[in-house]
């Protein structure tokens, strides 16, 4: 049989193309890649079981993948999703249907945590268990081997049987993981497959040669009945899907059951679980006697028979465990469950409940160890394992107990972008493919869009490896940035004389900056081989600064010593061709280069040689803490008694300091022109401008006042300068590259200049924030401390710019919901989180709805403040009274507002009245809210376009931020509607055939809403007047923000986005505009075009300039002009139309 590396997400869509002849397809974390994986098959031409390329839809959301299959199914075409989570959720009522209907069909689930207090992108079963009432049987499988072997089964079973399925597996945790699998014979499905069952559901279909009726409305004489009346479908349905076990088993030579048992024929312990933890509690079954386990594979139908036939007569106690939490019930799903079970037939078990692995929490087997020592208690009450609960008191602690381990584990830290997941991936790909060995890869990531910590968990060895758990004890450490030894605990657990690779630019000499007291002590007394590597300085010396991953994979083979080097160079440099193809020819070259350069600048260290003066940081008592040294293993229930509900305080993400960029900017004061474009166009808010005073210059150290320029602003004797926050610095360079004068470079600076840097920066936040310039400047606007600093988001983002900017143009007053995506991750990832404004986040499809609440509930608690005031003003003393009328007077005016509210508190806090009292106590009420409701275009054009369409149609005061970057950036870059026609990305491998949805023409239309579209790096000033518009316009406002993304694939990167905005205008690929409401009452077009008439001749060469569109070359050649020439058609006839609206 083959053997292929893939991980859970591959092996279903390998399984699952075959029996499909439509995909309903709609991007969510981390279902997604099974849809890409069908995409790029049916791209490629690849036929299913029944000779035909899978025709691939993307709808607008989960909602409408599945009532596009449901259609479909209705017309006799097999039709197949995959979701997760929320996702799921949105398609519970068409399940109904689909169930009520015997429609065949299998819903592929990655299972991911339902968000509750708060968004986790990671997996557990609370999603399918929301399932269980809709008639879908739930089928398991395990392992990455599992969902290929048994994927089919739900398929076949689902045809045969009439019941649709939903096949699942564990989020992240399988669907995410590699391994080395035998590949299932696509032929064997022919085989089995039914028929006769598939031809009566195609002549069940629709035909307009025998119309029938469907989807009836029946009332209380029929309905109950006809529900009953499906039940045998359900009884046989067991039997329907042993029978296919049996069959795969004979094929590929397997023992599944709907419930498989494992461990001791006699054993009186027993636990029963389903998903990826099975796989845990079969190594430690395997280690003792007298223990058991039943794997569920069919979860629904719950079969008592199929369970009762691998129940040991001996067993005596059972553990049930369930990843989920079912809040107010008596036991969660699978307990309950089995608990019925028992009962009916008498058994005398006693069987407990247990939770574990909420959102993709680490389950080892010191857990499972616990439970199964725990069942020797008498009494037995409902546990957790996994987490310390020290206030239910429940959770039980691990074991101590040492387990076999035959893997060799290698442990990579790296940070987001850097490489080195595609790094470890790579090697599990070559040692699997080529060496007889087994291997295992899993992937921890935080939640950082760039720049945050990766570890690569990886397992290698002669024997199958299904290992669902971190690895426990390394025998190598990879750590690709030096700044992680002094925050995280990076040699835990590694073995005695194992090894340690380091990317550092510190020489052998002064690793002492480096290497604190800890560190070296732990080299020393495991006597590791320790060895260092200037990987970026190789990647910059070769074009590709900071694409370190192909450097350091080199090196690690070599250390690895698995696989003759010789082929390493050779396969090594087929996977460069690969994996930066699509980057470019350039990118390909800069990689193989910089592989000579690899191993000469592998150092080994004499560690009997090394001293310090650092230390660790320390972890303190606080839950900040704790996550920022990714000390997991301190976390207790208790450290949340105080954010319980999910909300935490705002501006955390100052106190971070990542230190993640080698090169940081430097300011040369003689060059600078004062124009503060630096600090508008900085992604992270490092870059800043400030205006000192003469008691504060005097205050100053040498450091600022070194740095200090006369700031030439009249009528003030003020000076000016720039400070840059070193540590939290991405090294993006947009502040050079939008310098006019290189007053600003980017540049490596050595420890002291940075600690002086560091220091210029810390006393620059202790002077005063001065308002000289009109906010309504760029040069104003940028003295205004930001409220939204230091996000987690990539390197040179296009979307923060924007919020930065939204903030300091309305951060007193601002509000934001915001919905699911890219800027709802970088903006709240505890616990780092960016905003001093409140902030919230709902959901990714409610969010416009979510907003338009927010602002009805401003209004009601203003207007009940009016009501107070305008009660009791009459009672009130003579000035409170003039006060009183004064402000309400001026309501709705934010900055008359402001001026009058001081006083009115103070003269109502001394007022005699009770009544006017109220308002002491909704004071937050008195100045009215900016109200913003921001989002991406995969929310404002797709899932949530109908909610938006709804609140603009009203005609309340919110103001609409979306951040335009054409894809789904968050989940991976999908297409959406937003996407432009002939642009790649994923859901569209061959080039998007459709045209950009126009939603700003959309919105026109309605004639009462305020429409914008900018592009900060085209024209700064147009965006400042934009936003400025839309927040005074009394009403809805829409604003779209042109926002390039890492996904764009911009040659030079992202440091050139801006001029890649300018670009964009320039050629007529996207529009600025203003279109007012208020100027039509004035008698003038409300439409202004501020982008003067394009030229069209530059269109094609700047698509080139993107790999989103270059690659079309490539991967489509055949209509790849076509589909550039529709793009700028489509584009010609926007302008036109424009141009025709604003004559």
């Amino acid at each position: 049989m083959e053997q292929k590396i893939m991980d859970g997400n591959s092996a279903c869509s390998y399984v699952s193309y075959n029996f499909t002849e439509v995909a309903g397809i709609y991007p969510i974390t981390p279902a997604s890649t099974m849809a890409e994986k069908v995409d790029e098959y049916s791209a490629s031409g690849k036929t299913n079981m029944f000779g035909d390329v899978v025709k691939v839809v993307e709808m607008q959301s989960e909602a409408g993948a599945i009532g596009m299959v449901h259609g479909l199914l209705q017309n006799g075409v097999l039709a197949t999703t995959y979701t997760a989570s929320q996702g799921l959720l949105l398609m519970i009522p068409n399940m109904y249907k689909i169930a009520g209907e015997l429609l065949p069909c299998v819903i592929n689930v990655a299972a991911r945590t339902v968000a509750t207090h708060a968004l986790s992108i990671m997996g557990d079963h609370s999603d399918i268990y929301s399932t269980r009432p809709t008639g879908f049987a739930i089928f398991s499988s395990s392992s990455v081997q599992q969902v290929m072997d048994l994927t089919g089964v739900s398929y076949l079973s689902s045809i045969k049987g009439r019941i649709p399925f939903v096949n699942f597996f564990d989020g992240f945790r399988t669907s995410h993981e590699y391994n080395k699998i035998n590949v299932i014979d696509n032929e064997i499905f022919k085989e089995l497959l039914d028929y006769k069952a598939l031809e009566n559901f195609r002549k069940n279909s629709l035909d307009i040669d025998n119309p029938t009726t469907r989807g009836t409305n029946q009332g209380d004489m029929v309905y109950f009945e006809a529900v009953e009346a499906r039940n045998k479908y359900y009884e046989k349905l067991p039997d329907i899907v042993n029978d296919y076990m049996e069959k795969i088993n004979k094929k590929i030579n397997t023992n599944y059951k709907p419930f498989n048992y494992y461990g001791d024929k006699n054993a009186k312990k027993v636990i029963v679980a389903m998903g990826s933890v099975c796989e845990t509690v079969k190594e430690v079954i395997k280690e003792e006697k007298g223990l058991g386990l039943i794997e569920v594979h069919l979860y629904r139908p719950f079969s008592s028979k199929y369970f009762l036939n691998v129940l040991p007569k001996s067993v005596r106690k059972i553990a049930v465990l369930d990843r989920t939490k079912e809040a107010a019930s008596n036991g969660e799903p699978l307990y309950l469950d089995v608990v019925e079970i028992i009962k009916k037939h008498n058994l005398k078990i006693e069987v407990v409940g247990g939770r574990y692995g909420l959102s993709s929490k680490n389950t080892t087997k010191n857990d499972i160890d616990a439970v199964y020592k725990y069942l020797d208690n008498k009494i037995l009450k409902t546990f957790t394992i996994g987490i310390n609960d020290d206030v239910n008191n429940i959770s039980l602690t691990p074991t101590t107990r040492n387990f076999k381990n035959t893997s060799k584990e290698i442990l990579i830290y790296g940070y987001g972008s850097d490489g080195m997941v595609t790094t470890s991936k790579n090697i599990l790909t070559l040692i699997g493919e080529k060496t007889p060995s087994y291997v295992q890869g899993y992937f921890e990531y935080d939640s950082k869009k760039s720049g945050g910590v990766t570890k690569s968990h990886l397992r290698f060895s002669k024997e199958v490896i299904n290992s669902p758990y971190y690895v426990t004890n390394p025998y190598m450490v990879v750590c690709s940035k030096d700044t992680y030894l002094k925050k995280y605990d990076v040699l835990n657990n590694i073995k005695e004389n194992g090894i340690f690779l380091l990317n550092t630019e510190k020489d052998i000499n002064n690793l002492n900056e480096v290497l604190p007291v800890e560190v070296i002590n732990k080299l020393k007394e495991k006597k590791i081989n320790f060895y260092i590597i200037n990987a970026n300085k190789i990647a910059y010396e070769n074009n590709i600064p900071n694409k370190i991953s192909m450097i350091m994979e080199m090196a690690i083979l070599n250390l690895m010593g698995e696989v003759d080097m010789s082929l390493v160079k050779k396969e090594m440099k087929h996977l460069i061709k690969i994996n930066f193809s699509k980057k470019g020819i350039d990118v390909v070259n800069s990689n193989i280069n910089a592989l000579g350069s690899s191993l000469t600048s592998l150092k080994k260290v004499d560690i009997s040689l090394l001293t310090s003066k650092i230390n660790m940081e320390k972890v303190n008592n606080t839950l900040y803490s704790k996550l920022e040294h990714a000390r997991c293993d301190l976390i207790k229930v208790s450290d949340f008694n105080s954010n319980i509900d999910g909300v935490f305080e705002g501006g955390t993400s100052a106190l971070e300091k990542r230190g993640l960029s080698n090169i940081i900017p430097s300011y040369d004061k003689d060059k600078c022109i004062m124009c503060n474009m630096c600090s508008l166009v900085c992604p992270h808010a490092v870059v800043k401008p400030y205006l000192l005073d003469k008691e504060e210059i005097e205050k100053s150290p040498l450091s600022v006042k070194e740095h200090l320029k006369d700031a030439k602003i009249k009528d003030n004797d003020l000076s000016f300068t720039i400070g840059i926050s070193v540590p939290d610095c991405t090294g993006c360079s947009l502040c050079s590259m939008v310098c006019p004068t290189k007053a600003i470079t980017l540049k490596k600076q050595n420890l002291e200049a940075r600690q002086k840097e560091m220091e210029r920066y810390n006393y620059l936040q202790t002077v005063s924030e001065k308002h000289v310039l009109p906010k309504t400047t760029i040069k104003g606007s940028q003295f205004v401390k930001p409220k939204f600093e230091f996000s987690g988001a990539c390197a040179g983002c296009g979307e923060t710019p924007y919020l930065k900017l939204l903030s300091q143009l309305f951060g007193d007053d601002l509000m934001i919901a915001n919905a699911t995506g890219c800027s709802s991750i970088y903006g709240a990832s505890i616990p780092s989180m960016p905003y001093t404004v409140p902030w919230v986040n709902s959901l990714f499809e409610d969010n416009a709805e979510f907003g338009y609440g927010m602002k009805l509930a401003q209004n009601y608690n203003e207007a009940h403040m009016i009501q107070v005031m305008e009660e009791a003003k009459d009672a009130c003393e003579p000035e409170l009274k003039e006060t009183i009328e004064k402000y309400l007077s001026v309501k709705g005016q934010r900055s008359e507002e402001k001026a009058i509210v001081p006083e009115l508190l103070k003269l109502v806090e001394a007022s005699s009245n009770d009544a006017i009292k109220e308002v002491l106590d909704n004071k937050g009420n008195l100045v009215s809210k900016s109200q913003w409701i921001v989002g991406g275009d995969g929310w404002a054009y797709d899932i949530g376009y109908g909610g938006l369409d709804h609140v603009i149609a009203n005609n309340e005061n919110v103001n609409i931020l979306v951040l335009d970057t054409e894809v789904y950036s968050n989940t991976g870059g999908q297409s959406s509607k937003s996407s432009q026609a002939g642009s790649i990305a994923k859901f569209t491998a061959g080039g998007k055939t459709g045209a950009k949805k126009d939603l700003a023409q959309i919105a026109m239309a309605y004639g009462h809403v305020y429409v914008a579209q900018i592009a900060m790096g085209a024209n700064p000033a147009q965006t400042i007047k934009a936003m400025k518009e839309a927040e005074s316009y009394d009403g809805p406002s829409l604003i779209i923000a042109y926002a390039p993304c890492q996904a764009h694939g911009i040659k030079g990167g992202l440091a050139n986005h801006q001029a890649e905005q300018k670009r964009a205008i320039d050629c007529g690929y996207f529009n600025l505009l203003r279109y007012d409401p208020r100027l039509e009452e004035q008698g003038k077009n409300p439409l202004q075009l501020d982008s003067k008439t394009p030229n069209f001749d530059g269109f094609k060469d700047y698509l080139l300039g993107e790999n989103r569109f270059s690659q079309l070359l490539k991967v489509n050649p055949e209509h790849a002009e076509q589909l550039m020439a529709k793009c700028q058609a489509d584009a010609q006839k926007r302008r036109a139309r424009l141009e025709k609206m604003a004559q």
